[in-house]
């Protein structure tokens, strides 16, 4: 399903946030990712560390396996990806390594995050750098986090 979109950043995050939603349900932490080719939703994924009981089941992770599952690939070198929080050092990996161009994220991590706020590997010397925005709905993505957490905590 192909959309016409005025603001796309805002259209896939908005998404991205639905998959955080489901998540938040799961009591996982909430973060959600989709990844986009040509105007179009080809992968989704959200954080599900608890549930799979698996380190690596990052929401970004998720949707990138998806992703090259559906396009029967590794390269993603045409997609963007859309996720609700800074991607951790492991994301930002898998999306060099699998050619992502564009990656846009809703709130910042400043524990974890690798585009900016702890380190940026999108600006390290390997074979492929990413084009990013953060802040792309971060009050939204950043108050689901800051709940999720403060519930946790109760």
């Amino acid at each position: 399903m192909q959309t016409n979109l005025t603001n796309p950043n805002i259209f896939f995050m908005r998404e991205a946030l639905e998959q955080a939603k489901l998540a938040y349900r799961l009591r996982e932490v909430p973060v959600g990712a989709v990844i986009v080719l040509d105007n179009e939703i080809i992968s989704r994924g959200f954080n599900m560390r608890e549930t799979a009981h698996n380190a690596l089941k990052h929401a970004e992770i998720t949707a990138i396996e998806k992703a090259c599952e559906k396009l029967h690939t590794w390269r993603l070198w045409n997609c963007s990806l859309y996720v609700t929080m800074e991607p951790c050092p492991m994301c930002a990996g898998a999306i060099i390594n699998a050619r992502i161009p564009k990656v846009v994220f809703g709130a910042y991590d400043y524990k974890n995050g690798c585009c900016g706020s702890v380190i940026n590997l999108f600006e390290q010397p390997f074979t492929h750098k990413p084009d990013y925005e953060g802040g792309i709905l971060q009050q939204e993505c950043g108050n689901l986090l800051s709940d999720f957490f403060k519930e946790l905590r109760k």
